[in-house]
């Protein structure tokens, strides 16, 4: 029998909808250990709340406190989807509340608050938290990390994950919550997109002992949407190089997170590079998948056409296209799947201790980039 999982939602903004896209459709889905019902929604903006009951019939409580969220007894699970600088103030409560967390990345606006999340989450070994992250569940993406997984690429010789979006290309764009450090954050687009980009290396062990880091604040002022301008504190890109070790002297990983990337709307890709097999993914082509195999002989990428091939069963024909919204529910499964006990079907959801490790690399990055040095990596 399916477990019902009841949840309360923080932050009713286009993540908090999107989770009410999936929940709604997981029907969608084909024999899952649990499913989600959200029954409480919490955010400052009524027209947000509103959305949701209008759209959400099992929602029950509706406020402006997520401290009365909180505390309601049917709720056990809570999605937080607020900005970086209430993460240190939430997350501990949410746990302290004895409700199960699904956070949004970076968990934590820094390294420190970071920390403070850690206590917490020791401190409630029962509970299951996990971080958001999309990409890794489109199909092709799978088979990259099968591939690597299977042990066979050879010698490393290098690995790159991007994630570029082009929304803040016109330097006319009134600032938002991104683009103020006091809310954002100083990592700047590290800090929104580098979880992205470091879930699969992580969960592969390439974790970097060094990094160098090429930053970028390309727009260094921006309308304030009320007629003046205001200071860009932000990064808008970030290009981090890092060293992992191995046994044959180590191979480069370089992680790109941009906020300006001509032609760019929502891309993210994996690509892996090895002596003897190399894959690549981009959802840039969201159907397909990309590796070579070399033996000595001729060097030759192939492509295959994936379709609708998923962790988690649906009812979706294979011929038929994957995307983003198909993505958030296959993520949202292997949670439930957690919750419920499961194993995500290999592939979960980022863990704290990754979100922790990515937060040293970003941290370090973000000394490399502003001094132009090079920077060891402590890790927790």
């Amino acid at each position: 029998m399916t477990r019902v999982v009841k949840f309360g939602v923080i932050g009713a903004g286009l993540m908090g909808r999107e989770f009410a896209s999936a929940a709604a459709r997981w029907l969608h889905l084909n024999d899952t250990k649990a499913r989600p019902e959200i029954v409480a929604v919490c955010d400052l903006n009524p027209e947000l709340t509103g959305w949701f009951s209008a759209h959400v019939p099992s929602v029950k409580l509706v406020t402006d406190d997520y401290k009365a969220l909180l505390a309601d007894p049917e709720v056990e699970a809570v999605y937080c989807a607020v900005p970086h600088n209430l993460h240190d103030q939430m997350y501990p409560e949410i746990l302290t509340a004895g409700k199960h967390l699904f956070g949004e990345k970076p968990f934590g606006i820094d390294a420190a608050a970071n920390a403070k999340i850690q206590a917490t989450i020791e401190a409630h070994p029962e509970l299951v938290v996990r971080c958001s992250s999309e990409m890794p569940y489109y199909p092709g993406a799978q088979k990259v990390i099968n591939l690597a997984r299977a042990g066979d690429l050879g010698e490393i010789i290098e690995v790159e994950a991007a994630f570029l979006h082009s929304s803040d290309m016109n330097p006319d764009k009134p600032i938002n919550w991104k683009r103020m450090v006091d809310v954002n954050g100083a990592y700047g687009c590290m800090g929104d997109l580098g979880m992205h980009v470091l879930h699969v290396p992580l969960r592969m062990g390439w974790r970097p002992s060094r990094v160098s880091a090429a930053l970028v604040n390309r727009f260094r002022n921006r309308p304030d949407g009320k007629g003046g301008t205001v200071p860009c504190q932000t990064w808008d890109n970030a290009t981090i190089t890092g060293h992992v070790e191995d046994a044959g002297g180590g191979f480069p990983l370089v992680l790109k997170t941009w906020r300006i990337a001509p032609g760019h709307s929502n891309t993210w890709s994996i690509r892996v590079l090895g002596t003897r097999k190399s894959a690549y993914f981009t959802t840039q082509s969201p159907r397909q998948w990309q590796w070579m195999d070399y033996d000595g002989g001729a060097q030759v990428w192939q492509v295959e056409d994936l379709g609708f091939q998923t962790l988690f069963p649906a009812i979706t024909g294979g011929i038929f296209e994957f995307g983003f919204a198909d993505a958030m529910q296959q993520m949202w499964a292997a949670y439930l799947d957690e919750l419920a006990g499961g194993d995500a079907k290999g592939f979960g959801c980022v863990t704290p201790q990754e979100a922790a490790d990515h937060h040293a690399i970003l941290t370090a990055a973000l000394t490399a980039g502003t001094r132009n040095t090079v920077e060891e990596v402590v890790y927790g």
